[in-house]
């Protein structure tokens, strides 16, 4: 399966740095998505993580409108807003208004996970289970907040009425890819860390698709890790920081990003264990012509409209150099189709 022209974008995650603060990160980001914005990136979206010191993107409506406000074109949106940890009448009032402020740029993506562990989900929404099980019946719900029709309901996010805010659904496993083909929404798959039922998630997506008022056809985004240098040796090295951030996540020991090292044989083990490949399967590390020739190859494999890129790199020239360098790689490839 082949896209035509398959469009790029950003997921930041605001990673924390060893000696860093956050006041530091956002700054980064900001400068980041101008970059991105000047690359030819499509969109640049912030995830919503909670009571992780290696993640600042815990408020992620305040740091769109951050993002959104100092940049011009570029898509600001999120991936994702973990909805059960709010109000849907408090993220259409959030969104109307951001989409009011930056009026066609703005994308509401909405997941059903936690974005933390469960003591901490807890804290956020004692109720949050009992959501979780109404996701659908919220993502339905913002919706109706949005549309102008709901002018004449009891309750209404007057700022979201008639707002062009795009839903997106986001999903690590088949779930999700159910009702984003039953509500006819774009879905985004979480590859870069879940990538187990990628190929059975698209399949069921693509196949059960009804058309909607906001799609008549099928729109998918992947989302995969990347880490481009100079040389697949420097890329190398650059790895190790997410390697042992990785590491952190997998034992329950996170902690902030570390600078990056020679590596060294026990990380080159770490890196090749069974359960460290199946959760970094689509990592794509090394010098331009490695990194386009993995992105080629996911390209064509998964045919997805769109591919989105993480990238955990202590550096943030280094991670400004990376996005540059992975532009390159994928304006070759749509000028290849």
């Amino acid at each position: 399966m082949s896209i035509k022209k398959p469009l790029f974008s950003v997921l930041e995650l605001a990673s924390v740095g060893v000696g860093s603060t956050p006041a530091e990160v956002f700054k980064n980001s900001l400068d980041l998505a101008q970059k991105a914005e000047k690359e030819g990136y499509h969109r640049f979206w912030l995830a919503e993580h909670h009571n992780m010191k290696s993640i600042a993107s815990s408020a992620t409506a305040v740091l769109i409108g951050h993002i959104a406000g100092g940049t011009e074109k570029i898509r600001v949106g999120s991936g994702g807003i973990m909805l059960p940890n709010h109000s849907p009448l408090i993220v259409a009032e959030q969104f109307g208004t951001l989409g009011s402020l930056y009026p066609g740029r703005i994308d509401l993506g909405l997941g059903r996970a936690p974005g933390t562990d469960q003591v901490t989900a807890h804290a956020i929404r004692s109720d949050r289970m009992q959501a979780v099980y109404h996701f659908p019946e919220e993502v339905k719900q913002i919706q109706k907040y949005f549309s102008a029709e709901n002018a004449r309901a009891k309750v209404r996010a007057t700022v979201a009425e008639g707002v062009e805010v795009p839903l997106y659904i986001l999903g690590s496993s088949t779930d999700s890819a159910h009702l984003a083909a039953r509500l006819g929404l774009p879905y985004a798959f979480a590859s870069h860390f879940a990538p187990a039922q990628l190929f059975e998630a698209l399949n069921i997506y693509y196949n059960e698709f009804e058309a909607s008022a906001q799609l008549q056809q099928p729109y998918s985004i992947a989302c995969i890790n990347v880490i481009a240098a100079e040389s697949n040796t420097e890329a190398e090295k650059l790895s190790t920081t997410l390697i042992r951030l990785m590491l952190g996540v997998m034992t329950g020991n996170i902690d902030y990003m570390q600078p990056p090292i020679e590596m060294t044989e026990q990380l080159r083990q770490i890196s090749q264990d069974p359960a460290f490949q199946r959760m970094l399967k689509y990592a794509f590390i090394g010098g331009k012509e490695k990194v386009k020739q993995k992105t080629e190859e996911f390209l064509q494999k998964t045919g997805v409209n769109e591919i989105m890129v993480a990238s955990h790199i202590y550096d943030h020239r280094d991670r400004v150099n990376s996005y540059r360098i992975f532009s390159e790689v994928m304006k070759e490839i749509q000028a290849e189709k």
